[in-house]
Protein backbone atom coordinates (compact mmCIF):
# COMPACT_ATOMS: atom_id res chain seq x y z
CA UNK A 1 0.00 0.00 0.00
CA UNK A 2 1.15 3.43 -0.63
CA UNK A 3 1.37 6.07 1.69
CA UNK A 4 -1.26 9.10 2.04
CA UNK A 5 2.33 11.46 0.59
CA UNK A 6 2.75 9.41 -2.24
CA UNK A 7 -1.00 9.17 -3.78
CA UNK A 8 -0.59 12.87 -3.62
CA UNK A 9 2.56 13.12 -5.07
CA UNK A 10 1.33 10.69 -8.02
CA UNK A 11 -1.89 12.24 -7.98
CA UNK A 12 -0.43 15.81 -8.81
CA UNK A 13 1.50 14.31 -11.44
CA UNK A 14 -1.17 12.36 -13.45
CA UNK A 15 -3.45 15.51 -12.78
CA UNK A 16 -0.74 18.02 -13.98
CA UNK A 17 0.39 15.49 -17.27
CA UNK A 18 -3.14 14.84 -18.17
CA UNK A 19 -5.86 16.94 -16.86
CA UNK A 20 -8.86 15.38 -16.66
CA UNK A 21 -8.39 12.38 -18.25
CA UNK A 22 -6.24 10.86 -15.90
CA UNK A 23 -9.21 10.94 -13.27
CA UNK A 24 -11.17 8.52 -15.64
CA UNK A 25 -8.24 6.55 -16.22
CA UNK A 26 -7.39 5.89 -13.25
CA UNK A 27 -11.21 5.17 -12.60
CA UNK A 28 -10.94 2.73 -15.11
CA UNK A 29 -7.60 1.39 -14.09
CA UNK A 30 -9.70 0.45 -10.61
CA UNK A 31 -12.44 -1.47 -12.87
CA UNK A 32 -9.85 -3.67 -14.29
CA UNK A 33 -8.35 -4.33 -10.77
CA UNK A 34 -11.55 -5.20 -9.47
CA UNK A 35 -12.15 -7.54 -12.68
CA UNK A 36 -9.11 -9.48 -12.19
CA UNK A 37 -9.80 -9.97 -8.42
CA UNK A 38 -6.96 -7.75 -7.24
CA UNK A 39 -8.54 -5.57 -4.63
CA UNK A 40 -5.72 -3.62 -3.06
CA UNK A 41 -4.15 -2.25 -6.52
CA UNK A 42 -8.36 -1.69 -7.10
CA UNK A 43 -8.34 0.80 -4.02
CA UNK A 44 -5.06 2.34 -4.71
CA UNK A 45 -6.50 3.44 -8.04
CA UNK A 46 -9.74 4.86 -6.22
CA UNK A 47 -7.61 6.93 -3.76
CA UNK A 48 -5.83 8.27 -6.88
CA UNK A 49 -8.96 9.12 -8.18
CA UNK A 50 -10.41 10.90 -5.19
CA UNK A 51 -7.34 12.41 -4.95
CA UNK A 52 -7.28 14.17 -8.25
CA UNK A 53 -10.83 15.12 -8.13
CA UNK A 54 -10.23 17.13 -5.09
CA UNK A 55 -7.56 19.06 -7.03
CA UNK A 56 -9.75 19.70 -10.16
CA UNK A 57 -12.00 21.31 -7.68
CA UNK A 58 -15.74 21.06 -6.66
CA UNK A 59 -16.75 23.44 -9.24
CA UNK A 60 -15.05 21.71 -12.32
CA UNK A 61 -16.79 18.79 -14.14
Amino acid sequence: MISEMQVHVIARQMFEKHGAEAIHKAAQNAIACEKKGEEEEAREWRHLEEAMKMMRGPHQP
